[in-house]
């Protein structure tokens, strides 16, 4: 089996290259010549690497038609979203341009392939109480460009397995977490700080955005296995959410940070984490996707957090 990952360089691309390897799956990857390939360093001879650019077409059907993949797991976006509010143009070229070029190869060239549009939950954006747990028949009101980049993907993928039949599955994942988070992603930024305080490397203060906001996480680990199962066991065309099915308050969440780090902090609010407008709350409900495949999440908050302070251990 022949398996096409964009962004396999981060970090859920390297996660999802490392499980795909153990299916005994032929893995081919799409980089950037500036990407940093130390997420896929351990594991890069058993991958064949292409450079390219999500945005140009005949980039995209280049590797495409060299590789006729039979799998595609596209995760190539500007993925952060406070960036999408500085550079929205760059979120929405990037996201849904990527994901077009994507669709059109395959399209032209005329192959079975299976393709995963990878979704999120800040399609839904803004959620009321009563709204919660979120299932994939919710209102998608995105609250940032970020958002509205992945419901343009999203619709993009249902346009085409209606239009021309296509095998596209739809994901809309919450939020992950684990080994190799970005510093900029909140857990990982709040376990990096806990390890340079405990290293002495840092004042006993961790700076926060909002901790008020809800959400709901899964472990990396988890979300990749959820990635197989969707293109070998859900149904063309229809949507699946992938999420834990519980939510953390962020101020919970650094509680538990501090807590296994085993240091005592101060808290200081930093304005420039706060966003414009912030999502309030995302829990989901995987009940549909559990139905379909049998998936569960598996790893606790706890592992993950430990597995993700040993990571920044080893690095700071």
């Amino acid at each position: 089996m022949r398996a096409l990952i964009t962004g396999i360089s981060g970090f859920v691309g390297s996660h999802l290259a490392e499980f795909l390897l153990k299916q005994d799956m032929e893995i081919f990857g799409i980089i950037r010549w500036r990407s940093n390939r130390e997420n896929i360093r351990h594991i890069e001879n058993n991958l064949t690497l292409f450079e390219g650019d999500m945005r140009d077409l005949s980039s995209v059907k280049q590797i495409i038609e060299d590789t006729k993949p039979e799998r595609i797991y596209h995760l190539a976006a500007q993925s952060f979203v406070p960036t999408s509010w500085t550079a929205p143009q760059e979120t929405i070229t990037s996201n849904i341009v990527g994901q077009l070029n994507i669709l059109e190869a395959v399209r032209d060239l005329d192959l079975p392939t299976r393709i995963l549009v990878v979704g999120s939950s800040e399609e839904y954006g803004l959620v009321f109480e009563n709204e919660v747990p979120i299932t994939e028949d919710n209102p998608l009101r995105p609250l940032s460009p970020y958002g509205v980049s992945k419901v343009g993907q999203d619709l993009l993928g249902f346009q085409y397995f209606h239009s021309y039949g296509m095998h596209i599955i739809r994901t809309r994942a919450f939020n992950h977490t684990g080994p190799r988070r970005g510093e900029v992603f909140v857990t990982s930024n709040f376990c990096r700080q806990a390890v340079l305080i405990e290293k002495k490397l840092q004042e006993p203060k961790i700076s926060v955005g909002n901790l008020e906001a809800k959400r709901d996480f899964t472990d990396v680990r988890d979300v990749v296995k959820a990635y197989h199962l969707a293109l070998e066991k859900c149904e063309p065309g229809k949507v699946y959410n992938i999420c834990s099915g519980r939510s953390w308050i962020i101020k919970e969440l650094l509680d538990k940070i501090v807590e296994i780090a085993g240091i005592e902090i101060e808290i200081t609010t930093d304005k420039s984490r706060m966003r414009p407008s912030d999502v309030k709350i995302l829990q989901g409900s995987h009940e549909k996707f559990t139905k379909q495949t049998g998936w569960q999440p598996e790893i606790p908050m706890e592992q993950t957090i430990k597995d993700l302070l040993d990571y920044w251990r080893e690095r700071v």
